[in-house]
C-alpha cells in the first residue's frame, strides 16, 4: 500500500505571493570554496528566555568529491553522540548531513571552532584506533531506526582518512588543530 503526498499548491495568476521563503544558511554556503575536513561556526540563536544555542558545520569530507557510505556514517554518528558529549560542555545533538559529508553540531552556549575541532579530532582518533562494537551505542532493533545499517570497519577507515588530512578550525584556510 503506497501513499502519495502532494506538496505543491496551485497559485492563481492574480494571487500575490506574500510568503517569503526562509533562508537556509547551508544552502548559501559556496561548497566549492571550502576545504574539508573542518569545523565551521554557523550561527548562534538566543531563545526568548536568553538561552543560547550554537550551530556548527563538522565537515568530514570535501563536498561533491566524496561521501561517507551510510553504514560508516551511521556508526560514526552513534559513536560521536557519546564521545562529543563527553568532550563538549552543553552538547545537544550531532546530526548527519543528507549529503553524507559531515554533521551539524548543536550546543548550549558558544565554543571556539578550535575547541570543537580538537574534540572532533579526539573522537575520530578513538574511533580509528580503539573503538570496538562495545563502544558503538544503540545498535539493536529496539534502540536504532535502521540497526542493520552500521559498519565499524567503514567508520574506522574513514576516520583514519579524515585524520590523515587533519581537521581545520577554518573552512576556507587550512588551520589544522
Amino acid at each position: 500500500m503506497g501513499r502519495t503526498v502532494t506538496t505543491e499548491r496551485a497559485v492563481m495568476a492574480d494571487e500575490p505571493n506574500t510568503q517569503s521563503k526562509p533562508v537556509v544558511e547551508s544552502f548559501q554556503l559556496d561548497h566549492t570554496k571550502v576545504k574539508a575536513p573542518y569545523v565551521r561556526y554557523i550561527d548562534t540563536e538566543t531563545g526568548p528566555n536568553g538561552d543560547v544555542i550554537s550551530n556548527y558545520d563538522l565537515r568530514l569530507v570535501q563536498p561533491n568529491e566524496n561521501a561517507i557510505p551510510t553504514g560508516g556514517l551511521h556508526t560514526i554518528e552513534h559513536t560521536i553522540a557519546v564521545l562529543l558529549r563527553e568532550r563538549i560542555p552543553g552538547y545537544i545533538d550531532c546530526s548527519p548531513f543528507g549529503c553524507r559529508t559531515g554533521f551539524h553540531l548543536l550546543t548550549w552556549g558558544e565554543h571556539s571552532t578550535e575547541d570543537v575541532a580538537k574534540a572532533l579530532k579526539e573522537s575520530l582518533e578513538f574511533i580509528a584506533n580503539e573503538a570496538t562494537w562495545d563502544d558503538v551505542p544503540a545498535t539493536t532493533i529496539e534502540s536504532c531506526g535502521n540497526y542493520r545499517d552500521h559498519s565499524l570497519f567503514t567508520a574506522k577507515e574513514w576516520a583514519k582518512d579524515i585524520l590523515a588530512q587533519g581537521i581545520s578550525s577554518d573552512p576556507f584556510e587550512r588551520k589544522v588543530v
